[in-house]
Parts: C-alpha cells; sequence; structure tokens
C-alpha cells in the first residue's frame, strides 16, 4: 500500500488551524461524539453517564505502554496529525471532507492513548517521532499508511523511509 501513495515535498502550514477539521468533535450515536466513542471502544469495563462522558473505566495507551484509570489521563489521538494532514494535501480538500477525516471511526486513525505520549507526539510524522514502544511500531506504522492511503495524502521521503524502517520490525 505504500507504494501506491505519492511522494512529494510537505506543503506550507500556511491557513492551517485545528478549527479548520474540527471545531468539535462530530456526534455519531444519539449524544455520543467521536472522542466519546473512541474511549468507549478503546477501553474496558466504560462506564458513561447520560450525556455519553465516560465516568469510569480503563485505558491501554499503545505509544507507551501505560495503563490509564481517567478519562483525564488519556486523549484521543489523530494518527496523522491535523496539521501534518494540512501539509499532505488536506490543504486542498473540503471543509466537509476535513471535518470527516478528524472524525474518522472507519480507519485507524483516532486511537486513546495518554496524555503525555500524545503532548509528545504532537504534530509530526514518523521521520521525527515513533512510539516509544518499538513493539507497537508495525502497528503504527500500518496504520498510518492506510489513512495515508484511504485520504490519498501524500507522503516525503523521509517519511517514507521512515515508514520502511518500522515496517521492518513487523513479525512474518
Amino acid at each position: 500500500m505504500l507504494a501506491k501513495v505519492k511522494v512529494a515535498r510537505p506543503l506550507s502550514i500556511r491557513g492551517y488551524s485545528h478549527r479548520r477539521f474540527q471545531p468539535r468533535w462530530a456526534h455519531h450515536k444519539g449524544r455520543c461524539d467521536a472522542r466519546e466513542v473512541v474511549l468507549a471502544r478503546d477501553g474496558r469495563g466504560v462506564r458513561r453517564n447520560a450525556a455519553c462522558h465516560p465516568v469510569k473505566g480503563r485505558w491501554y495507551s499503545p505509544y507507551d505502554g501505560k495503563w490509564l484509570k481517567s478519562e483525564k489521563q488519556v486523549d484521543v489521538d489523530h494518527v496523522v496529525p491535523l496539521a501534518y494532514a494540512w501539509r499532505s494535501g488536506a490543504s486542498r480538500w473540503s471543509q466537509a471532507r476535513r471535518r470527516a477525516f478528524a472524525n474518522d471511526l472507519t480507519r485507524p486513525e483516532l486511537i486513546v492513548v495518554s496524555h503525555s505520549a500524545n503532548i509528545a507526539k504532537s504534530g509530526q510524522g514518523p521521520q521525527s517521532w515513533r512510539p516509544q514502544r518499538r513493539a507497537y511500531w508495525c502497528r503504527y506504522a500500518t496504520s498510518w499508511i492506510t489513512v495515508k492511503h484511504h485520504y490519498r495524502l501524500f507522503v516525503t521521503r523521509r517519511e517514507k523511509v521512515a515508514l520502511l524502517n518500522m515496517l521492518r520490525t513487523c513479525r512474518g
């Protein structure tokens, strides 16, 4: 799949704003927004209040291997960060397509991670940041490639090399 992704130079960050993708989380199931759906999907023993907000549960952060017992300790990460997507071609998309990308529950774009891992990652790509747990590199790289391929976002040469190196950790 990576071979089918176009290689190009990154576009300018000019014009980027988080709000151009996600003024707020989109609602998917009744009162539940995309963030709350991901928290319930990726958590264990998650209980929600009437407004769908998690009030109890445990979450595993695959980036750093931490188990977290409070929703306040976790973030829902965009595997391909919004700013990174902007520079990879999303700047040319409609507002509706950017919003769909930012709230995608079908592709492996949204996952629960620790707040500290999400802060460390920020808007970086795989050539600058990798999950702390090397055991997760294969899954991270395949998720990244799946998202980029589906949305027809391009990769830079350095990004492709980093992804290929991470794919070497895949078994069999």
